[in-house]
């Protein structure tokens, strides 16, 4: 067991869930940080010696502020940071309202700016290095029709995340982005229409959705002294659906 320390938003469920449990049975001390605290408890309760649930909205800058702070009290300083809160709603864009753009922007990519501007002032003070693994999407790479404002945003996450690997290259902190494709979670399911769902299986070279696990090896690698040498990347994960570079 590392005992490193490992904070993971969006962990109450789907793909957050399947890294939560992944880091602990690596043998990190996971955070398991959640908007949802019944999801959050449900993700600790398959791991309970190892994860810990913590709530937090990663729109809320206080809310992060709190969450940081009482993970230093009651945890202890993070080596690892995984932030992979995100939420969206497929429509045509010309449908979307301001106040839709504006939840998607704050959730998939200021929730993230929020999250490493609150915790890697101790990361960088600690001195130790320490990894941060940003979940964007292939929407963000390539586009994608009925997600024009959540591709936006995660576009927006990648390039955020790679002027962030420039800036903490000095402290030996490593900054990655995993893309999932089309992924197996309850947000795909409940907010993709199954017809257009059907289609993109069709389309995977794999002919399959991925698991949520199968984005969990990629941030396990990232996450990993395998990765030592590695900074400001991108690893797609849609089972070869997006192969552009």
């Amino acid at each position: 067991m590392s005992d490193r320390i490992a904070v993971v938003t969006g962990a109450g469920s789907g793909i957050g869930r399947a890294i939560a449990l992944a880091l602990a049975a690596d043998g990190d001390r996971v955070v398991a940080a959640d908007l949802s605290a019944e999801g959050a408890a449900a993700t600790v309760a398959q791991n309970p010696d190892r994860i810990s649930a913590h709530e937090v909205d990663v729109a809320d800058p206080d809310s992060v502020a709190h969450l940081a702070a009482e993970v230093a009290e009651k945890v202890g300083p993070v080596s690892v940071l995984v932030n992979c809160a995100g939420w969206d709603r497929t429509d045509a864009f010309l449908n979307s309202t301001p106040e839709f753009a504006d939840k998607v922007v704050a959730i998939n990519y200021l929730g993230q700016v929020h999250v490493c501007r609150a915790f890697l002032p101790a990361m960088v003070e600690a001195g130790d290095g320490g990894k941060i693994v940003n979940i964007a999407s292939d929407a963000g790479r390539v586009g994608s029709s009925g997600e024009t404002i959540y591709a936006g945003a995660k576009g927006g996450v990648i390039a955020f995340s790679k002027s962030l690997a420039r800036e903490m290259a000095r402290n030996q902190i490593n900054v990655n982005v995993v893309c999932p494709g089309p992924t197996d979670t309850p947000l795909f399911t409940t907010q993709v229409d199954e017809k257009l769902q059907q289609s993109l299986i069709r389309a995977i070279p794999f002919r399959r959705l991925a698991q949520p696990e199968d984005v969990a090896a990629a941030v396990r690698f990232f996450a990993s002294d395998a990765a030592s040498y590695v900074t400001g990347q991108v690893l797609s994960v849609s089972g070869g659906l997006t192969m552009a570079g």
